[in-house]
């Protein structure tokens, strides 16, 4: 299998690059988060930057071998790249708007592009498919924890 080097640091890039400001946004609101009362599943904290970057990193790898296929899914690349706005708007409604209920419906819809996205890439590349279950898996959690919250308030 040949690597294209350019594409790879695209693809690895790009929702690097979605976590990462996201993360630099949400610093205050994070705070604001370790005030409220916590889900009974709720992780440490130190945990998520080291589960969201693992993530981030397959799921650009996943987008790469989409995006290598001799007949690349225009239509999986563009579920993707709109799940990961999704994905860069969800902690700042959560953490810095501290909308819990709005939040959770967007995760609902950022849930719904996700596998949709994890479909499509299945369908060009096993591979790719299954390196995005780890990230649908964490999803589902998110929202889980994410309604725990909205209850919790």
């Amino acid at each position: 299998m040949r690597i294209y080097a350019k594409k790879l640091i695209i693809s690895l890039a790009l929702p690097l690059l979605v976590g990462f400001t996201a993360a630099l946004l949400i610093r205050d609101g994070i705070a604001a988060y370790a005030d409220l009362p916590q889900p009974p599943l709720s992780p440490p904290p130190a945990l998520f930057p080291v589960v969201w970057t693992l993530l981030y990193l397959l799921m650009g790898v996943a987008s790469y071998l989409v995006w290598t296929q001799s007949e690349p899914s225009r239509q999986a690349l563009a579920i993707y790249l709109v799940q990961l706005a999704f994905n860069f708007v969800w902690p700042l409604l959560f953490f810095n708007a501290q909308a819990y209920g709005a939040a959770f419906y967007w995760l609902i819809a950022f849930w719904t592009l996700a596998l949709t996205a994890t479909i499509l890439f299945f369908r060009t590349s096993r591979a790719a498919g299954v390196l995005m279950l780890p990230y649908m898996l964490w999803l589902t959690f998110a929202a889980v924890l994410n309604y725990q919250v909205v209850r919790l308030q």
